[in-house]
């Protein structure tokens, strides 16, 4: 009697399983088309270029028919979701943060960097030991907003007990060139790491002459986000087969010339979303609070 319990309650949960796996397959087949948006991209054609093949990738994956939906900038981002204008769009770790306080997107997939640090570097020259010694100088950043060029050099000097507001003069600049802190306009300069490289590659210099003053921690991943429009079951759908179809679709991310460095030896994970508490944190130091309200 026990015996036929048990092989009991065995089939009905085997037939739970199949009906919660029917039913989850039901919500993504029935979704005709998933729009698809990168915040940073601006234009139809450079979307194409850079993401065209992890978009043919995906759409096999899910089974999906995914189409672009361009936007311009962040806040166009932020409008098509609180809209629902947009299915599926990826973002970097700030505009994570802003876009998760003022949309109820979901998020997905984390697309991790490997080795993705923020560096200040000095001139080798310089006197500079420590974060320290930067009271009062000048340092150059990257594009205001942007996590490894901007907002972990500032949670840096937040660290070192400096006030990023009054104690040193931040200038930013959206190119990558240490032309500033090779002519002692500015005393530090700080961009994410592989730019740093790249940077010194590029015009024939040698850590040596611009020394890292300081590296930080790894810095939160990259995010893949699904539209508060969508259902449950079908965001959990998609999550689990990226998840289990990552080695392929990271195959397409690397097929890209632009992401071949950036995303070398990424993988997708489960979103943590306290790994960016730094970055709000930054934010309210900075006095931009409403950002994140």
């Amino acid at each position: 009697m026990l015996r036929r319990h048990f092989l009991w309650y065995f089939f009905l949960s085997i037939a739970g399983c199949t009906t919660i796996t029917d039913n989850r397959n039901f919500w993504l087949q029935n979704k005709k088309k998933l729009l698809f948006a990168v915040s940073d991209v601006q234009g139809l054609a450079e979307l194409e270029q850079e993401y065209g093949q992890f978009i043919t990738t995906l759409a096999d994956v899910l089974e999906t028919k995914i189409e672009f939906f361009p936007v311009n900038n962040l806040v166009d981002a932020t409008t098509a979701l609180q809209l629902d204008e947009v299915d599926l769009i990826h973002v970097g770790p700030s505009e994570y943060v802003i876009i998760r306080a003022r949309t109820n997107a979901i998020p997905i997939v984390a697309l991790t960097r490997l080795n993705y640090r923020a560096i200040i570097a000095v001139r080798a020259n310089s006197g500079i030991k420590s974060l320290a010694d930067l009271k009062g100088k000048t340092i150059e950043l990257g594009e205001i907003g942007i996590t490894g060029n901007h907002i972990a050099q500032i949670k840096m000097l937040i660290d070192a007990g400096l006030n990023p507001l009054s104690d040193v003069k931040i200038i930013n600049s959206e190119d990558y060139q240490l032309k500033a802190l090779k002519n002692g306009e500015v005393d530090a300069w700080g961009r994410v790491l592989h730019r740093y490289k790249k940077t010194l590659g590029d015009e024939g210099l040698s850590q040596k002459d611009y020394p890292i003053l300081i590296q930080g921690e790894l810095l939160p991943s990259d995010v893949f986000l699904g539209s508060g429009k969508l259902e449950p079951m079908l965001v959990d759908e998609i999550r689990q087969r990226m998840l289990a179809n990552q080695d392929i679709l990271l195959r397409a991310i690397l097929s890209t010339p632009h992401f071949a460095s950036k995303f070398t030896g990424s993988t997708f994970t489960p979103v943590n979303d306290s790994d960016y508490d730094m970055i709000r944190e930054v934010y309210k130091a900075m006095g931009n609070e409403n950002f994140i309200k």
